[in-house]
């Protein structure tokens, strides 16, 4: 058996997350966060998507890209259990793993076959933008559900963490920012209410001003005064 094996990314993901520090940590979670599968060379072409628009779902094979190689360890502490249990990694999702690559089920909305590429428009995703892909398989319903499967510590959805509320200041910039994203404040209001913070920092009462990058755009935010669980967007720029 080979000690390496030499993986080549396949096709590169188009998201509003320009940072992990605001990615969802499952795809479901921010139903405005959609992404764009675009393929590679030699494999952008139509010939290599023949009859995957018949499937409504796929697997995205990925590359942890923003994780340093080389530095895991065999226990993590999940996010689900507030970041003070330990768990080995194989029984987790970290991101800090022995080989960084990740698995994500995505929405397929439609395929795009013009100008030479070939763009796959997916729901909601859980990537950073420009993550490399490096495969893409149908999902097999039949196959690949499970109703009935025990999830350990993740066996339900997480509930939102955070109420949220937008200063007049913040409110007044989604509204000018809306018209090409007409679901702006639903999307901010998303992805702040999962509490991207460590699981450490949650629950707890802070001054501090957080920003995350969305788009093009730059949200501050900051746990109001108070408070542990209402979320204030104090202002969204370009």
């Amino acid at each position: 058996m080979s000690d390496s094996l030499t993986l080549q990314p396949v096709a590169v993901i188009h998201t509003p997350y320009k940072e992990k520090f605001s990615v969802p940590r499952q795809p479901n979670l921010v139903q405005d966060g959609t992404g764009i599968v675009e393929l590679f060379p030699p494999y952008n072409q139509a010939e290599a998507v023949r009859g995957l628009a018949q499937f409504s779902h796929l697997w995205l094979i990925f590359q942890f890209d923003h994780i340093p190689q080389g530095k895991w360890h065999p226990t993590v502490r999940p996010p689900r259990l507030g970041g003070n249990q330990r768990v080995g990694v194989f029984a987790s999702r970290s991101t800090h793993r022995p080989n960084p690559i990740g698995l994500s089920k995505v929405e397929l909305r439609h395929i795009e076959c013009k100008n030479g590429k070939v763009l796959l428009h997916l729901g909601a995703v859980d990537l950073v933008d420009g993550t490399p892909i490096l495969d893409i398989k149908p999902y097999l319903a039949y196959a690949d559900s499970e109703p009935n499967a025990i999830s350990g510590f993740a066996q339900s959805e997480p509930k939102p963490l955070l109420n949220v509320e937008f200063t007049a200041e913040a409110e007044s910039a989604v509204k000018k920012h809306s018209k090409n994203r007409p679901h702006l404040q639903r999307f901010i209001t998303e992805v702040i209410q999962q509490d991207p913070r460590p699981a450490y920092q949650q629950g707890k009462a802070t001054d501090r001003l957080y920003g995350i990058s969305l788009y093009d755009l730059n949200v501050k935010w900051r746990i109001k005064a108070d408070t542990v669980d209402v979320a204030e967007i104090v202002s969204v720029s370009v």
